[in-house]
């Protein structure tokens, strides 16, 4: 089993898009099975982001998806699928729930 280096930031947002983070996922399988739902111990409940972020380092994010801006997330995916740090089949996987989640 190799070491990750990239972790998914789930957040809930306000009208502001000042957010509290709501969860930190090593894989896609757990990020679409746990953090991809509002949760009910937050209140911001008026958006919805996924951060992925590299591991030591004060660099920005690798990548941010933000609702309701669903629709290219296999496209925004696709340099971690050639690196190897993600399946196609989880690129899939992840953008289908994504497309699926509304925000309650």
């Amino acid at each position: 089993m190799r070491f990750r280096r990239i972790y998914w930031v789930t957040e809930q947002l306000d009208k502001e898009g000042r957010s509290e983070v709501t969860g930190v996922y090593t894989s896609i399988p757990d990020l679409v099975e746990t953090g991809i739902k509002m949760k009910d111990f937050c209140k911001k409940r008026d958006g919805f982001r996924i951060t992925l972020w590299a591991l030591d380092t004060d660099n920005p994010p690798l990548l941010e998806i933000c609702s309701p801006d669903f629709h290219d997330v296999e496209e925004k995916l696709k340099p971690f699928i050639q690196t190897g740090e993600i399946t196609p089949e989880e690129a899939v996987r992840l953008a289908e729930t994504l497309q699926k989640f509304q925000i309650k």
